[in-house]
């Protein structure tokens, strides 16, 4: 591994002398993709410089282990296991920089609410998650804008749509897709029972052409027109935007948004999202929007959370993780759980890899 680390520090460093070139500025984008490399690397180029300093610290105590003076030993004795515990929590927290990040992780999303099985009680549910990411989304300084809204008859959501824009923000939230089952009494109960119900997250990197292999020439794109959020008014305009592609047969299409600009974005990144999840299983047998392969049937048995407002407690199944401070994640502290799914993912991936 230090030899990969030596590698990084001499990338870094001749991104800097790049940088400071004056001849740089005259090159733009250029710049940008340059810059960008070297703020990248920033974080783990200082954790090298520590880890190494550790290291070099570590060998000099192990010198002074054999001083003839035994307070001097003591000492040195002392600092060796300090500076052993350090490199060690070092090393562990480079080995996680050092895993591949997934290209998609920068991107933007498509975030998209459902109620599932449970009535009223479902839409209601998902009026409260809406509530919980959007207050974590604040959080993180990432912006919002609904896309579409379908209210329910008690209150609540029977579907909401948003785009999520801001720093890392699909890496962040990517594993929020799936059922997410809550046990509460529910305001619609009389009875002061605790029932069981379900709504759906799907995550999808907002995606461009450029992301993946298509010639423009294979698309067909059609317009319409279509109702608007909620199925509130009928545009006047053909704002609905359908791209078909044509080697495949795959169509994606959107008709959520007012403004066909906004559809166009939409539709693309669910062709995208269709195109590549094609690429990736090698088959096609027939279409099928990424959703349901994110979120399941919003069946209370596919649960990948569960809320469980009598014990404030949260837990997710997929990594066994539990926290009684339910209160809390539902105002928006959802960093804990989040970090403990990324954490899970790159310890697999370093499991599997030879870091």
């Amino acid at each position: 591994m230090l030899e990969k680390l030596e590698t990084i520090k001499s990338r870094f460093l001749n991104l800097e002398e790049q940088l400071s070139d004056p001849d740089m500025m005259t090159d733009m984008d250029r710049y940008a993709k340059i810059n960008k490399e070297y703020s990248d690397l920033k974080e783990i180029v200082s954790l090298i410089d520590t880890y190494q300093l550790a290291l070099s610290n570590q060998q000099n105590a192990k010198s002074m282990l054999k001083d003839p003076d035994p307070e001097i030993r003591e000492m040195a004795d002392m600092e060796y296991h300090e500076l052993n515990e350090q490199i060690e929590t070092l090393d562990l927290q480079i080995r996680m920089m050092l895993v591949p990040k997934d290209p998609e992780d920068s991107k933007n999303v498509i975030f998209e609410i459902r109620s599932g099985t449970g009535g009223d009680e479902a839409s209601i549910f998902a009026g409260d998650l809406y509530k919980m990411y959007t207050r974590y989304f604040e959080q993180k300084g990432w912006s919002t804008e609904v896309l579409s809204i379908t209210e329910g008859t008690q209150g609540g959501y029977s579907k909401i749509e948003l785009e999520v824009s801001g720093n890392d923000v699909y890496g962040n939230i990517k594993f929020e897709s799936g059922t997410h089952r809550v046990q509460r009494v529910p305001r619609t109960e009389s009875q002061g029972r605790v029932h069981t119900s379900a709504a759906t997250v799907a995550v999808m990197p907002k995606m461009e052409i450029e992301d993946v292999d298509i010639n423009k020439a294979d698309l067909r794109v059609d317009t319409f027109r279509a109702s608007g959020a909620g199925g509130q008014h009928v545009n006047k305009t053909e704002s609905g935007v359908r791209f078909t592609h044509l080697p495949t047969g795959i169509v994606a299409e959107s008709t959520e948004a007012r403004s066909q600009i906004k559809n166009r974005e939409i539709a693309m990144t669910r062709l995208i999202n269709e195109i590549q999840q094609t690429n990736r299983d090698k088959v096609w047998n027939e279409q099928a929007q990424k959703r349901k392969s994110l979120v399941g049937s919003g069946d209370r048995s596919e649960k990948i959370r569960t809320y469980n407002y009598p014990q404030n407690r949260v837990t997710d199944h997929r990594i066994n993780f539990t926290a009684y401070n339910l209160d809390q994640i539902m105002e928006g502290a959802l960093d804990e759980v989040i970090e403990a799914l990324i954490i899970h993912e790159q310890s697999s991936k370093m499991a599997e890899g030879s870091l």
